[in-house]
């Protein structure tokens, strides 16, 4: 008999946190390595958050709370959805969690069936596919295309649908692509949902106010009201605020959804730090200022990263709208030799080679999907990201 689940073995580690670590030790053992693998902003936490937490603790709000949130902070996250989605929530409506994957954990565990689809996009972050496996659900890719920007068809999305589709998961802007959707072509989408009552919508957030080039976000159930009752709209203040490390995420979603995900976190975690929840009161309810200063600086990276990776021989990068991620396709490195005398056979191999020749760590495409291709965070120092640019056209120039 064995010791470990059949669930837990239809899962892997993430990717992501793989080649992260294996940066940190490579690092550790004296190698130049610049890391472009985790997904995390190289800015502080801003100092009103900060100050909000210490008083908090000060205050004595070190105690359990109620197990998916404060009222005040699920009071304030009503008003971050009209303010910036005009969709109107009750506090009964909202879910907070330890982290947004949390919360996207306890709707799919809540909800899928054996045998239910659940339709992702890809290139898709690395966790979605896992968390369906989990549940005995059956991730169904839809794949996107490099002309489109990585974008998802609204035919592509009709022809995926089954009478087993129980869940589309949408990610604007994307990771691991950048990819955002403009009201026009999300409309297009939600035209199709329209016609499926039978699908639910669960959209990931979490890069909303990380846009560039005047881009206006807008979500699933802002453009396509008649979809609000069959949506869960998840959110967090890791990626804007700076607060990765702090943990929290939220959704807002149908009473009876909200209530199962309660159920579920209180047999799982209970309720998420309640140090971190005044944290994210704050955040949401503090100066936005620092968001819009924090965008320029990421877009001055964006743009030279997309110019640097676009000169390296073998590569295509789009110029994604949102996050901070780039997903260049290397597919003209496939079949060359590395500098260590190996055929580079996939992204994989593109992947390791550059890490072990140049020290530049980045993710496989293969892993969020969709290859030959790569994801390079940017959310790092500029002067790091060109040194580490400098290196991939180094390394692509020296395949033969």
């Amino acid at each position: 008999m064995s010791l470990i689940s059949s669930a837990l073995k239809r899962i892997k580690p993430s990717p992501t946190m793989a080649i992260t670590n294996k940066a940190r030790e490579l690092k550790a053992a004296g190698r130049d390595i610049i890391a472009l693998s985790a997904g995390e902003p190289d800015f502080d936490t801003p100092e009103n958050i900060k100050e909000a937490a210490i008083a908090a603790i000060r205050r004595g709000e070190t105690k359990y709370t109620a197990v998916d949130g404060i009222p005040e902070l699920k009071a304030a996250i009503c008003k971050k959805f009209k303010r910036d989605n005009d969709l109107d929530y009750k506090p009964a409506q909202v879910s907070v969690g330890t982290g947004g994957k949390q919360v996207l954990f306890n709707a799919l565990v809540a909800t899928i069936d054996a045998g239910d689809e659940v339709l992702i996009p890809a290139p898709y972050w690395v966790s979605y596919p896992d968390i369906v496996e989990f549940c005995g659900g059956k991730p169904v890719p839809v794949l996107t295309r490099l002309e489109d920007n990585f974008k998802l068809r609204p035919e592509a999305l009709e022809a995926a649908i089954t009478p087993k589709t129980k869940w589309l998961i949408f990610n604007s802007p994307s990771n691991p692509s950048g990819a955002a959707y403009s009201h026009e072509e999300l409309k297009a989408l939600t035209d199709v949902l329209v016609k499926h009552p039978h699908v639910w919508i669960l959209t990931d957030d979490m890069y909303e106010h990380l846009v560039y080039d005047d881009f206006k976000f807008v979500t699933p159930a802002q453009v396509e009201p008649s979809l609000y009752e069959r949506t869960l709209t998840m959110n967090g203040v890791s990626k804007t605020y700076c607060m990765t490390g702090w943990r929290i995420g939220y959704a807002a979603g149908p009473v009876e959804l909200i209530k199962a995900m309660g159920t579920l976190q209180s047999q799982s975690t209970s309720n998420p730090s309640s140090i971190s929840q005044w944290a994210a009161l704050e955040a949401l309810e503090g100066p936005q200022d620092f968001i819009a200063k924090n965008n320029q600086v990421f877009k001055e990276r964006r743009d030279l990263v997309v110019s640097m990776l676009n000169q390296a021989s073998g590569l295509t990068c789009p110029k994604p709208e949102g996050a901070f991620y780039v997903f260049p396709f290397c597919d003209g490195a496939i079949g060359k030799k590395g500098p260590n005398g190996a055929v580079i056979a996939n992204d994989e191999d593109f992947a390791t080679q550059l890490l072990e020749a140049e020290g530049v760590a980045v993710v496989q495409g293969s892993a969020f999907g969709l290859g030959p291709a790569f994801r390079i965070s940017y959310a790092t120092a500029t002067s790091e990201l060109e040194e580490a640019c400098r290196r991939i056209q180094r390394f692509c120039s020296g395949l033969s």
